[in-house]
């Protein structure tokens, strides 16, 4: 049986956690779908004589707490469904972490990796183009999957060519040399390892010894893996979109994120066996990281994992039926809207750093992040335990949809 979307799930989180929390009606009815979606065709004249049009979106879900922010994704499997669960994460991760901003996302179905480097940059900037985004006060496109500092870099130039001005603060995730925010490339795997560190030591567990295995091995996976690494734990499994590698004892990750710069894959990494991702996710672990894509826990494979944490990197790893049963076996969830929040926060700073012309040091961006994300987890925490019935999951819901209610009230919306 196929597992629901996405997005279905995304609508049935926010519906069972604005049941729990008593949401007014009204908001859930604003909240079931994106306030605005944005869908376009890119025609494009590739490199080698050939020619295709690639399907593009961005969405903006809600604005009750400020202006539309973050996340263009590209992937070849992309689809619209995928881009409102992003758009409403979004929503709910700005609230959670006390941002004055609106949840959005947007992104390509395009596989990068057989396009030239001139169509890439081609493809970018005619999204941009055709986006037509109106600036920091409005909508603040960000990098997701697909897209780094090289492709943000080619939007913010695309945007300035067209405004004919200079603006850093309307794109985030750009490098430091374009006004982007120190920390920032790191900032997502390192939320999510001071989430982990927190959830972990509520459970009476040290970073010392802990055994851990992380499924995706890109930006925030390597990261995160690092951190753990750096931190004394033992990080036993890895894997990226070409297979896995196991070692009991630990795996050197200093030399495995080498080896994936190096070669683009962690496969063969010597001195370790294969493992594959079925195998990854029921790994005797401490501590279960997915920190891939979405849905890759579900009724099908809840079941058979064995960790005594998930701790959510990637966005809606965990289906509904699979958040239950995990929940029946007495195995806790960080969710996703708290633990991978530390990206969307450092990108707050950034628009920050931008519209004041002013650049934040790395201990700054560190603290100020620590103290967010720690701060959104307690309240995520302290919320799910005074609601009956509700997981941690909800309590971060709750919390978030509390504020976005409020917002929507005193607008007049409902």
């Amino acid at each position: 049986m196929q597992p629901p979307s996405v997005f279905a799930v995304a609508q049935a989180t926010l519906n069972e956690a604005g049941r729990l929390g008593g949401i007014d009606e009204r908001a859930l009815e604003v909240l079931q779908e994106p306030k605005r979606i944005n869908s376009f065709r890119l025609p494009l004249k590739l490199e080698d004589g050939s020619f295709r049009v690639f399907p593009a979106h961005r969405v903006h879900y809600n604005d009750a707490l400020g202006p539309f922010r973050d996340g263009t994704r590209i992937r070849p499997d992309l689809t619209l469904d995928e881009v409102k669960a992003l758009g409403i994460f979004m929503t709910i991760k700005h609230a959670c972490a006390d941002i004055p901003a609106g949840g959005a996302k947007g992104g390509i179905q395009a596989d990068m990796a057989a396009l030239s480097p001139r169509d890439r940059e081609a493809l970018v900037r005619a999204y941009i183009r055709h986006l037509q985004p109106k600036g920091p006060w409005v909508d603040v496109p960000g990098a997701d999957i697909g897209t780094g500092e090289q492709e943000m870099s080619w939007m913010l130039d695309e945007y300035e060519q067209i405004t004919g001005e200079h603006c850093p603060a309307a794109l985030n995730d750009k490098p430091f040399a374009l006004g982007g925010s120190l920390g920032g490339e790191a900032a997502t795997g390192r939320g999510v390892f001071l989430v982990l560190r927190a959830a972990a030591g509520e459970r009476g567990m040290g970073l010392e010894g802990l055994t851990a295995a992380v499924q995706g091995f890109g930006q925030v996976g390597s990261e995160l893996a690092q951190q753990l690494h750096d931190a004394g734990a033992r990080v036993v499994a890895v894997s990226d979109v070409h297979g896995g590698v196991f070692r009991g004892d630990g795996l050197d990750i200093p030399a495995l994120r080498q080896q994936a710069r190096t070669h683009g894959t962690i496969g063969n990494f010597p001195g370790t066996e294969p493992i594959d991702n079925d195998s990854l996710l029921a790994a005797e672990v401490d501590v279960l990281v997915p920190a891939a894509v979405h849905d890759v826990i579900h009724e099908g494979n809840a079941g058979t994992v064995r960790a005594k944490l998930v701790v959510e990197a990637a966005n809606g790893p965990v289906t509904t039926a699979g958040d239950a049963l995990l929940a029946e076996r007495g195995i806790p969830v960080v969710p996703d809207v708290i633990a991978n929040s530390g990206g969307a926060t450092v990108c707050h700073f950034e628009r920050s750093q931008g519209l004041s012309d002013e650049s934040w040091d790395l201990e700054r961006v560190n603290r100020s992040l620590e103290r967010r994300i720690l701060a959104a987890h307690a309240a995520a925490r302290d919320t799910a335990a005074e609601t009956p019935g509700a997981s941690l999951r909800h309590g971060a819901w709750i919390h978030a949809l509390r504020k976005v209610e409020r917002a929507m009230q005193l607008r007049g919306w409902i």
